[in-house]
């Protein structure tokens, strides 16, 4: 349901509810966020709630220090694990200047513009994700050990999968706040799931990922556990994937996802700095179904990203570079933007490959271009590059090079 800003004001009424969370993420996509009670609701709505931005990464400093969060009604949610008598909901929030303009470095917002120029020329994006984590227990303080929940592998089923009931329960939840995942199991590493989203608009498939991840370390936490989300946390284990699914219809309903996707496989190199954000991101490329080469193949997945045999609504690519420590705002971003110029030139991928890049030939692999293999390369290919300048704020990208 998308609510209206009478709806939520209803709800909260009726619903006794008694803390609203404002939510909003810093440039990196970690989630912020300020609790206000029910009687400031309408100043919300109206002028926004003002918060100290300098203590935010990527938000300025002192001497520009004033921001504000307006929410968004449509991303009304309760937090089941709360009590039903007092409750907490949480809305997603832009945030603007003080004159009431948006704030540059409003990751949310970059989205929204990037979706409306997608929109005046006629194409509309779509979003899935596939998003890994591993699962921790915790030593007798609560403090994270780095000991796997178990040594299950991919696919297992209890009780060699003891993070069985801890998905359940997270799936569970997220359909309590209207969320939808598609499918999850475990994964290849111990202790490591994944938890699969429905398709879904840039917007919306991009809030779900900031909810998902914050539903599954509050679950975690509930169970004694701690999820860890970060690209590669053993060095000889699988890392962290954030596959992203996506495709591209003009407004007739033709499918133009293949031009979509030669237009990011030409930008991915680009890109690798805010989909890969971290120094630890470049331990995991090259191994263990992580890319290295930029290619795309149809079923194999060892290549950049993948466009399985498929038609219709059904018909999508899969970015497979990205971690899940990305900012998903950014992410998506970038891609519909990569994705628009592939369309409008009508970009044409190349030769496929159709072979494992992880135990290829010298010979085979010559012909593909790398990923940047360390943040300092990245920085130094975004920097370099006029589609980055063009796409994001200037001050955006300059935090990502701190």
């Amino acid at each position: 349901m998308k609510y209206t800003v009478e709806d939520v004001k209803n709800y909260i009424r009726e619903e006794d509810v008694k803390f609203i969370r404002l939510a909003f993420c810093d440039v990196y996509g970690t989630q912020k966020n300020i609790s206000v009670m029910p009687d400031e609701i309408d100043r919300a709505f109206t002028t926004g709630i003002a918060f100290d931005a300098s203590a935010v990464k990527g938000f300025g400093d002192e001497a520009h220090s004033d921001l504000f969060l307006s929410p968004d009604p449509a991303t009304l949610a309760v937090f089941p694990w709360r009590p039903e008598h007092g409750r907490v909901v949480r809305m997603f929030c832009s945030i603007k200047r003080p004159d009431g303009s948006l704030f540059e470095n409003d990751t949310r917002s970059i989205l929204q513009k990037a979706v409306k120029t997608a929109e005046e020329k006629g194409v509309s994006f779509s979003f899935g994700a596939e998003m890994e984590f591993f699962l921790y227990l915790c030593d007798e303080n609560g403090e994270p050990t780095q000991i796997p929940y178990d040594k299950a592998g991919y696919m297992d089923i209890a009780p060699k999968d003891k993070g069985e009931n801890v998905r359940r329960e997270i799936c569970l939840t997220l359909e309590q706040m209207g969320f939808h995942p598609e499918a999850s199991h475990h994964e290849e590493g111990p202790g490591q799931n994944e938890i699969d989203f429905r398709y879904s608009d840039p917007l919306g498939a991009a809030d779900d990922t900031i909810t998902f991840r914050s539903v599954v370390r509050t679950i975690a936490a509930r169970n004694g556990l701690y999820a860890d989300f970060s690209p590669k946390p053993l060095t000889d284990k699988p890392g962290n994937g954030f596959h992203i699914n996506f495709s591209a219809q003009k407004t007739d309903g033709t499918d133009v996802t293949t031009f979509a996707a030669a237009g990011v496989l030409d930008k991915s190199a680009a890109m690798t700095l805010f989909l890969n954000p971290s120094e630890n991101s470049y331990a995991r490329f090259g191994k263990s179904k992580a890319p290295r080469y930029i290619a795309w193949s149809e079923q194999n997945r060892s290549p950049l990203i993948r466009i399985p045999a498929a038609q219709g609504e059904y018909r999508r690519a899969e970015l497979r570079s990205p971690d899940s420590e990305t900012n998903p705002y950014v992410a998506f971003a970038l891609m519909i933007h990569a994705g628009l110029e592939g369309i409008e030139n009508k970009m044409i991928l190349p030769p496929p490959a159709g072979f494992n890049l992880f135990t290829a030939t010298p010979e085979q692999l010559e012909r593909f271009a790398v990923l940047p293999q360390s943040l300092s390369e990245a920085r130094q290919t975004a920097v370099s590059s006029d589609f980055i300048k063009a796409t994001l704020p200037a001050s955006l990208t300059d935090s990502y090079l701190l």
